[in-house]
């Protein structure tokens, strides 16, 4: 692919959503729907550089995947007589709106998070079809092998197909038992943007992130009571505000402890900060977002890194980690730790996470700092380098290496 057809694709990639969200709903099929998405953004990258970008990106390519979608329903023989000539009828006005949010990627997340489905199997599809991410980026998130998730992602649009679970925002009444799986696609959406894990995109995906932004808002204002919606859209907020500071000018990443915090974005910290104290002012028991976005608060309230109040952090990883036992949690609990007991505490702690962990970048990576801080030079190289060998973002990887260079001996 040349780099004027890679352009096309990455300024228009955000429409890719609604492309298979407006599909989808029109035919009723997830499968036919990415299919005629991604055909229609192949004749794109064909056609543009030569004709042009057209007036209506977005309008060029729904209309393109419509009309695959019918060549791809016409080709296929299975389905019933009737419905196929139906489904010849092709109508360029746009689809009236479904639900009460006119928003077809939210109702897409809505329908891809159906009961009906597991919990892993509705995030790793709203991975696919939301936010456009592969079977590859996914499977990282999950720590699982690409083939593994490839079949979790068929079975789940087969289950939608076979269920026919309709594209729409559901009622009111219907949401918090969807609820949960939408807030989970939206957190690993950020991540993904907050650290892209593709070797071939950008280090921050700011487009990612700006959406999960953007869609946690829209759900907060559905359900402004909902402690774990106003928690996770504080701590993407928090989060979001570091980001100027988070990637240096040579392409580097620049963890927290070396970032310029006068760079932070103060209005997004005053806003995560205000939601955060609004869901304490309730009284009512913290969930996991709640609780991640209060971390993220402390570490937002610290003019310097010397100010840090671990203490509270350690505290706020003890809440969490009985909420979410999981062995990510455990690592950053163990990096505040080191802060405290110092990092041989740090590192005994690390290391009994070692067989949850071995193919998790970040946990190479966490115990390579820790040894050399132990003064450990050699055990810390080739823990950086297990780090460097499975990171796929470049500025974390220039961090690693200019850590392992920074070695002695």
């Amino acid at each position: 692919m040349s780099a004027v057809d890679d352009a096309i694709i990455r300024a228009h990639r955000d429409e890719w959503a609604r492309v298979v969200a407006t599909v989808a709903k029109r035919f009723g099929d997830l499968d036919i729907a990415e299919e005629a998405a991604s055909e229609a953004f192949a004749i794109a990258v064909e056609r543009w550089p030569a004709d042009g970008v057209p007036p209506n990106p977005g309008g060029w390519l729904t209309t393109t995947a419509n009309r695959k979608a019918i060549d791809l329903i016409r080709r296929e023989n299975k389905r019933d007589g009737k419905h196929r000539e139906a489904l010849m009828i092709f109508d360029d006005e746009p689809a009236p709106s479904l639900g009460a949010i006119d928003d077809d990627r939210l109702r897409l997340i809505f329908t891809c998070c159906h009961p009906a489905l597991s919990m892993e199997s509705r995030v790793a599809l709203t991975l696919r079809m939301v936010g456009g991410l592969t079977a590859d980026e996914i499977a990282r998130a999950f720590l699982v092998q690409e083939s593994a998730m490839g079949r979790r992602i068929t079975r789940a649009k087969v289950k939608i197909r076979e269920a026919r679970i309709p594209f729409r925002v559901p009622a009111s009444a219907d949401l918090p038992e969807r609820i949960s799986g939408v807030l989970a696609v939206l957190f690993l959406v950020f991540n993904e943007g907050y650290l892209a894990t593709g070797a071939d995109t950008d280090p921050v995906r700011d487009d990612l992130t700006a959406e999960a932004i953007r869609l946690a808002r829209v759900i907060h204002e559905l359900m402004p009571d909902d402690g774990e919606v106003t928690g996770l859209l504080a701590m993407m907020l928090l989060i979001e505000a570091r980001r100027p500071a988070r990637v240096s000018t040579s392409g580097e990443l620049v963890t927290i402890d070396g970032q310029d915090r006068g760079a932070w974005n103060r209005d997004l910290i005053a806003e995560g900060h205000a939601l955060v104290r609004e869901r304490l002012a309730t009284g009512e028991p913290p969930g996991r977002y709640q609780v991640l976005a209060a971390i993220n608060a402390v570490h937002t309230s610290a003019r310097d890194v010397r100010d840090t109040d671990w203490s509270q952090v350690v505290a706020l990883y003890d809440q969490l980690i009985t909420l979410d036992p999981s062995p990510v949690v455990a690592l950053n609990r163990a990096i505040a730790i080191a802060e405290i007991d110092g990092p041989d505490v740090g590192l005994a702690t690390v290391e009994s996470l070692e067989a949850a962990l071995n193919t998790y970048h970040a946990f190479h990576a966490t115990r390579a700092d820790l040894l050399r801080r132990l003064g450990r030079s050699r055990d810390a190289r080739d823990a950086y380098d297990r780090a460097i060998e499975l990171s796929g973002n470049t500025a974390e990887t220039a961090n690693l290496l200019r850590r392992r260079r920074q070695l002695a001996g």
